[in-house]
């Protein structure tokens, strides 16, 4: 991330330049849980975009609708998350306050998701962490009794 993206005050910038790169191991993982696998997957999505700002501060203006696909339950859970995070950070700047998730096919491994937000806005929304991509790393999806969701971004 460059200074821009941080937004960082002329104090903060002198100091950071005084300094070397400091080297990051770490990477951010989502938990998210639901009564369903559909309510988890919710979860997950908001997860995410709560790295980015808080949610509670997104009217409900606007709709979007989100379909995905995958060849598994993993893949789809990757490709469901990319899709989101390609509205916010490529297409439309949409961020949710909500996401649904209408239908999980776990046959032809489709889902199908609404979210109710509205355009990012630095002016009306904080800004959090900037999420750059979705990983495979460590992923996993428990849909036994209760479902759970582990998975990583790449911030």
């Amino acid at each position: 991330m460059d200074d821009r993206e941080l937004d960082l005050t002329e104090e903060q910038k002198i100091t950071k330049s005084k300094y070397p790169p400091i080297n990051k191991k770490y990477e951010c993982k989502i938990h998210s849980w639901g009564n369903t696998l559909e309510e988890a997957f919710e979860q997950c999505a908001m997860g995410m975009f709560g790295y980015m700002t808080d949610t509670e501060t997104v009217e409900p203006i606007d709709t979007v609708d989100v379909e995905s696909e995958g060849d598994d339950m993993e893949s789809l859970l990757f490709h469901f998350l990319d899709d989101w995070l390609y509205k916010f950070s490529a297409e439309l700047f949409f961020v949710p306050r909500e996401v649904k998730v209408l239908h999980i096919d776990r046959m032809h491994f489709k889902i199908r998701s609404i979210g109710w937000g509205e355009e990012f806005s630095l002016a009306k929304h904080p800004q959090g962490t900037e999420v750059k991509a979705i990983t495979y790393s460590a992923m996993q999806i428990h849909d036994i009794e209760k479902p759970e969701i582990f998975a990583i971004i790449d911030i």
